[in-house]
């Protein structure tokens, strides 16, 4: 198992190979993903891939995304530091903890009530006290806690679910994987005098989000 400090050298070599080199720029995403440990948000079997250009697996058929994904969709929302954000599908707690590092306050929600438990003990244990985790149907939101300036999904949908929509801030960015469950583009959306702005961004594949506003449990 490698150290530390050996760790830190992949997370930089991480940084400069898989997300400089492919045009992630702005500095408050790459300075996040230099802090926060990928290694520690995921099993101990694979710690050793922990900053490999792939997603791994965290149980409950969830995985943790590749890191330049992660990065691609911080960077998207464009987060100056003072935002109020949902995050849907807290799985590992790894890009919970780099929104908590761009942002003023994060409210994730997570289906599984395990995943929940394990990534809240770990984030407590890193210090982060600008965090809360649910346990819910995340295409459903957190209408209690709207509106958001920036919504983050880690799950594909077949549509945009409207209650995520609607818990959007004016000015808000969402962001998350659209399509059926083999195939989906990742689509931001801005929110300007009450109407949305869609922009398809880039193929990728993600879980399904199992919800009312999303798929239906197989």
């Amino acid at each position: 198992m490698p150290t530390e400090e050996e760790f830190a050298v992949q997370r930089e070599r991480m940084v400069r190979d898989q997300l400089i080199d492919r045009n992630i720029a702005d500095p408050r995403v790459l300075d996040a993903m230099r802090r926060v440990p990928r290694h520690q948000f995921v099993p101990k079997e694979y710690q050793f891939a922990a900053y490999r250009d792939r997603p791994l697996s965290i149980g409950y058929e969830q995985t943790i995304s590749q890191p330049y994904i992660v990065a691609f969709m911080l960077e998207t929302l464009q987060m100056s530091g003072h935002e109020i954000v949902l995050e849907v599908g807290t799985g590992s707690g790894y890009q919970t903890a780099l929104l908590a590092e761009l942002g003023a306050c994060v409210y994730s929600v997570e289906r599984h009530r395990m995943l929940a438990r394990q990534s809240g003990q770990r984030l407590d244990e890193l210090g982060y006290e600008n965090i809360e985790i649910y346990v819910g149907d995340g295409s459903q939101g957190l209408a209690d806690m709207a509106p958001f300036d920036c919504i983050i999904v880690s799950a594909s949908a077949p549509s945009l679910p409207k209650p995520l929509m609607g818990q959007l801030r004016e000015a808000g960015r969402l962001i998350m994987p659209i399509g059926d469950r083999r195939s989906q583009y990742l689509e931001r959306v801005w929110r300007v005098d009450n109407e949305f702005q869609f922009e398809r961004l880039l193929q990728v594949m993600f879980v399904p989000l199992i919800g009312r506003y999303g798929f239906k449990e197989i």
